[in-house]
């Protein structure tokens, strides 16, 4: 006898017609999310981030092994003592939370006073002066990029990307329909940007042009002149320049930083930041996009309008280091900044010397900024290491060293090392991987390698 319910019907599974009963099973469902395995984050999310890349690479390190793994994949040196962070944003973070004030919601686009103090900050090497209105804060650098490569994606638009580039702006692109289009970094002039390339490829459905500079990955930076030029081909073509600046101050070689803002009377500029290089703090999740833009006309274009309703529907930085931002943009001392790129200085020079010993990489130009370089595998002089997944994944089993391959950023068959890291670490790693190299040179070769 069925069991009935205070509704008065019987439990389904016992009237012969249910699952458990005698009758034909029903159908599976036709479930209408399936084709979700058709869309960007199935199909390519992993081979456009980093993190996934990263986190595969490290899954072939010897748990075992004696030896601590050496992280040379990624740009966070927090870790290390020697680039803790200046005791001045410590006590600005401290002294914000046991306020009781900022326990709150922020606004959407950031508080007042923390975008006024970004508007300053940023003011001082650019020849007009940044409003509160031209800042919009985000949850880091990568929030930023997803704020501005949303507003802009528009159908049937396209976006120039750098090759090799920071494989985040081509995740967004995917994710959001926006084509992107390529053009060259070229290694044998100190990673220029291919001016010559960039009206060839663009259209009148061209949107927008991304420049990373510092350089990640190249380590590279950019003359005044070289930026002049590409800030003309934008104006020339119709575009914005999405400037990438979140390793802006940090250089140590001939070349000064310039802030792509210096061009904004040219062609209007999006400058994306963040505290988390500079001042060494990538959990703090604190960035912005600033409207480097005299002749107002991302405002008439509505692209500011965009930029707001866009945040107001996201996820905010956190209200207490927002509230810490006035002051450690204020009172952080030139000291720390100086040790910090003295460090970098350091380890950037030993590593490209290291690297110059190892006749199975080559390294066509000395870093002169950000905190990474990128090496050529010459692959031909190594035995059974097909591509440069394969050298990593090999190399972190082996060695416990874990580096960037370079096919996440647009090279194959290069790879990207930091050297944001302590000097004995760096040599340890790079002696690690000349050893690994040696290991499985073809053994055809002279002595002499």
């Amino acid at each position: 006898m069925a069991t009935t319910h205070q509704n008065g019907h019987a439990a389904a599974g016992e009237n012969g017609n249910g699952a458990g009963g005698h009758g034909h099973e029903a159908a599976a469902p036709r479930w209408q999310f399936a084709r979700a395995d058709q869309g960007a984050l199935a199909a390519a999310g992993d081979k456009m981030s980093i993190r996934a890349v990263r986190y595969k690479i490290s899954a072939s390190v010897d748990e075992r092994g004696p030896r601590p793994v050496l992280p040379l994949a990624h740009g966070d040196p927090s870790v290390f003592p020697a680039y803790r962070t200046a005791a001045e944003a410590e006590d600005a973070v401290a002294a914000a939370l046991r306020s009781g004030q900022f326990n709150c919601y922020p606004g959407g686009v950031g508080l007042p006073a923390a975008r006024r103090a970004v508007a300053e900050h940023l003011s001082h090497d650019l020849p007009y002066k940044l409003s509160t209105d031209d800042i919009f804060l985000a949850a880091g650098g990568t929030q930023a990029i997803e704020v501005v490569i949303t507003v802009l994606a528009q159908p049937g638009t396209n976006i120039l990307l750098p090759k090799p580039g920071y494989p985040n702006y081509e995740a967004r692109a995917a994710f959001n329909n926006l084509e992107v289009r390529h053009f060259d970094l070229i290694p044998e002039r100190g990673w220029e940007i291919d001016v010559d390339s960039l009206e060839s490829i663009a259209d009148k459905n061209t949107t927008a042009i991304v420049i990373i500079n510092p350089n990640n990955p190249c380590g590279s930076v950019y003359t005044y002149e070289h930026l002049a030029k590409v800030a003309e081909v934008a104006r020339k073509l119709g575009i914005l320049v999405i400037a990438d600046e979140v390793y802006g101050n940090l250089v140590f070689g001939s070349s000064p930083f310039i802030p792509m803002g210096v061009f904004g009377h040219i062609a209007p500029v999006l400058t994306i930041g963040s505290l988390s290089k500079t001042w060494i703090v990538p959990g703090w999740r604190l960035g912005w996009v600033a409207v480097c833009d005299p002749n107002k006309i991302l405002q008439q274009t509505k692209i500011i309008t965009s930029m707001t309703n866009f945040l107001n529907v996201s996820t905010d930085p956190a209200t207490f280091i927002q509230g810490a931002l006035p002051h450690i943009l204020e009172n952080t001392k030139e000291e720390f900044f100086k040790r910090i790129i003295n460090l970098l200085a350091e380890t950037s020079e030993i590593c490209y010397r290291e690297i110059k010993d190892i006749k199975f990489i080559t390294c066509p130009h000395k870093p002169e900024g950000s905190m990474f370089v990128m090496v050529k595998l010459n692959l031909h002089l190594l035995e059974g290491i097909h591509d440069d997944i394969e050298f990593c994944c090999k190399l972190a089993k082996e060695e416990s060293v874990i580096l960037c391959p370079g096919s996440v950023l647009g090279m194959e068959n290069w790879v990207r090392i930091t050297f944001a890291i302590d000097p004995s670490s760096l040599l340890d790693g790079l002696e690690r991987i000349k050893s690994f190299c040696q290991r499985h040179k073809k053994k055809n070769l002279l002595n002499g390698f």
